[in-house]
This record gives C-alpha cells, structure tokens and sequence, in this order.
C-alpha cells in the first residue's frame, strides 16, 4: 500500500512538474496567489507603578532595565509581527485606590511598527503609581481582539496585583475560555513568593510561560522569544463546544480543538469515519489550578447506539500540568463496492475525575485540547485490534512453531542417544 502511495505521488509530482513547464505563466498562476496569513499580534505590557524605582538589577533601576529591554525588542521585532504596549500604573501618582486601579492605557496601538514613534513613547515613562494587572491584561485581550492571527502578551512587572478582588488570574481563566487562543506570557523582576505564584498561575491559565529575571540581558533575552514565538507559531487549535450526549456533540474534523470541562465532567464529539480508514484521537486536559491528589482522564469510542469500540485512559497522584491519554480506532475495509463510500459516525466522549478543594472557583472549566486525525487504515485492521501485535503477529507464530517442533526433536534425538548407549 504504501508502494503504491508513493507511486502515486510522483506521478503527480512530475505532471506537475511538466504542467508548470509547458503551459504559459498566466494559465499556471490562473488562480492567483496564495492567501497571505494574518500578521501575528504582540502587545508588551509593562508595569510602571512606583515599585519599578528600585535600583536591585545590576546596579541599574528595574525602569531603565525595562525600558533598554524594550528598545532592543523594538530593533529586532521580525516585521511581519504587529507590536503594541500597553502600561499599567504609569498616569495616576495618588493614593485613591478607586482611581490607582483604573490607571491602564494602551501606549502604542498594535499594528506595523514606527520604532521611532514607539521608542519616544516609552523613553517618556517613569515609575508612578499602582498594579492593577487584572485591569490591564482586560485593556490588553481588548487590544487584541478580532481576526484570526496569533496572539500573545507578554506582561513584565515587579510585583503582584494590587487591585484585588479582580484577581490576574481569574482574568487571564475568562481570557483562556473565551477561546481566542490569547497566549500571556509573564515575566518578574526580582519577585517574591506571592508574585511569583500569581504570575505563574497566569501564564499556565492560557498556556504561555513564566520566567524570574534578575538580569538585564535575561530580560531582553526573554521577551525577544516571546515576540519570535508570535512571529513562528505552532497550528492555532480551533474553539469548540462538548456536548453532554452524542446526539447533540459537535461534528469534527481532522484538526486540533480546544474546549472547556468541570471537574468530573463528560463531553461528546462526533467523528465519521469511512471503511479502510483509522480514527486516531488523543485529549489533553492541564489543571491549570489547585487540584486534589489522584485524577484521572478518559476518552471512549463508541458507536451511535451506545457500544463501546476502544477506550483509552490515565491516571495520577500529585502534582501535575498536564494529564493526556488517546485511542486508535481501524475500521475494516468494505467487502463490496456498494458499502465502500458507508460512513460510521464514531461518539468520542471525554471524561476526568479531577476534584478540588471547596476553596477553589470551578468556573471557567478546565483547559482541553482534542487532537482528531483520520488516516488510511492498515490492510487488516482486525490484526491490530484482536492481537495488538499489529501485522507482524504471525512471524511470531511461525517462531512459536518452530521453536516447538525443534524442542520435540531434540528431545527424541537425546532419547535415541540414550538407547543406544544403554544397548551397548
């Protein structure tokens, strides 16, 4: 099959070959050009409050730091990549709180670059007022919304929020929910335990990264990366809507998809698989907060009336960021040519038995991401089904066999040999 396949593919290759040769220009490029993807989008949001005065990164203030960082991002920004930065406590300098947790403003929009416009806007920064990151990574997905490109903000700050009840990181779990596919990156300068923990939280909430910097050139280095990563992303996962029976799932192609599940939740996708084709699912759920020990994950395949084809599942105790499990489901080839074209509509159903303290939000659920592939089928799907060896499973026959009839006949030769030695 596979010989064949590949046959195939250079026959097509090379008629593709003398197409482009032989028919004119025009008629090759009737179509027109490819459609341009989106230009990634990055906002940096940088933390101007008060604290950013402090003089305990190499001898220079966390300001100056900041801001040589910025410039240098500024220089090396790959130019298909939209930039923006958004500031957080750098306008009101007094002490009403009310007002200090309003005090967020984008500083420079996100689109093509001006990096003499953008570096003048953050030359005339300097430390202020308060922390209000809840408010500010709002300001910031607002920034953002809209299109289909990669998104990414990269938050640097010294300290955690202080405009609690808006929690970063319940912020950053509705961000994640709304399935945007917002990444945040976090970044903290010499932070605490608290800044730390909050930070993090934030980052694992919509699968970004945290990073502690406590040097200048850490600082450029990492936000660098986070401005590359938009400019080169892996495949965007595609938002969808478990169901909580198979009659009412959504309908899936092959793809990548995120989702969202409570603790101990199910939910119900659709695939349809055609004869001779394998169905090749895998669920990934992060326990992006507090968790109880022991969980597990399960994902079934099972048909339209209820029968279970395969199932596959996991289990863990302790700390953990991420628990996955998949399946692989053959369907056999069609016997004749009136069932050759028949669609099987597999239900995949997804199921965990996280639990969590009574202290902890359930809402928004967890973070799923549903892998769904449907390849050709190998020639005899029974084989990796009934005997899991795949189509190798008789040459492990044959030398069971062989290795059988060569123990009886070794054992006859021995007994002929002791005959013969007792007759003489």
């Amino acid at each position: 099959m596979i010989t064949r396949k590949r046959l195939a593919a250079g026959v097509g290759a090379l008629l593709a070959t003398l197409a482009t040769g032989i028919l004119p220009a025009d008629a090759v490029a009737a179509d027109g050009p490819p459609a341009q993807k989106a230009a990634p989008k990055v906002e940096l949001v940088l933390d101007v409050s008060g604290s950013m005065r402090a003089r305990d990164i190499d001898g220079q203030s966390r300001m100056v730091v900041a801001k040589q960082a910025f410039n240098d991002v500024l220089d090396s920004a790959p130019p298909e990549v939209e930039l923006g930065i958004r500031t957080l406590g750098a306008n009101y300098p007094g002490n009403d709180r009310q007002v200090g947790c309003k005090d967020t403003r984008q500083l420079y929009p996100v689109g093509p670059l001006d990096r003499t416009e953008a570096k003048t806007a953050v030359a005339t920064l300097a430390p202020t007022g308060w922390t209000p990151i809840g408010p500010a990574l709002q300001g910031a997905a607002q920034d953002l919304k809209g299109g289909e490109a990669t998104r990414r903000i990269v938050l640097i700050t010294d300290g955690e929020d202080t405009c609690a009840p808006l929690d970063p990181c319940e912020v950053a779990r509705d961000i994640a929910a709304q399935g945007i596919h917002l990444v945040i990156d976090t970044l903290g300068l010499n932070p605490d335990a608290k800044t730390r923990d909050q930070l993090t939280c934030i980052a694992q909430a919509t699968g970004g990264t945290y990073t502690s910097v406590k040097h200048k050139d850490e600082l450029k280095d990492r936000v660098k990366q986070s401005v590359d990563r938009a400019a080169d992303p892996v495949v965007v996962p595609v938002a969808t809507n478990g169901a909580a029976s198979c009659e009412s799932a959504p309908q899936l192609k092959p793809g990548l998809y995120t989702d969202r599940e409570t603790f101990g939740e199910h939910r119900w996708y659709k695939v349809d698989v055609k004869p001779g084709q394998e169905l090749r699912a895998a669920v990934s759920i992060g326990a992006d907060r507090a968790v109880n020990n022991d969980y597990g994950v399960l994902m079934r395949a099972v048909t339209r009336h209820g029968r279970e084809i395969v199932r596959g599942s996991e289990a863990g105790d302790g700390r953990t960021d991420l628990i996955s499990t998949g399946l692989r489901y053959p369907k056999p080839k069609a016997k004749d040519d009136a069932d050759k074209d028949a669609v099987e509509t597999v239900c995949l159903q997804v199921s965990n038995s996280f639990s969590a303290p009574a202290s902890v939000k359930t809402t928004p659920g967890m973070p799923v991401e549903l892998t769904v592939d449907v390849v050709d089928g190998p020639d005899q799907p029974s084989d990796v089904a009934a005997f899991g060896l795949g189509r190798g499973w008789w040459l492990l026959g044959v030398l069971v066999l062989t290795g059988l009839l060569a123990g009886l006949l070794w054992g006859w030769i021995s007994r002929w040999r002791v005959a013969v030695w007792r007759t003489n």
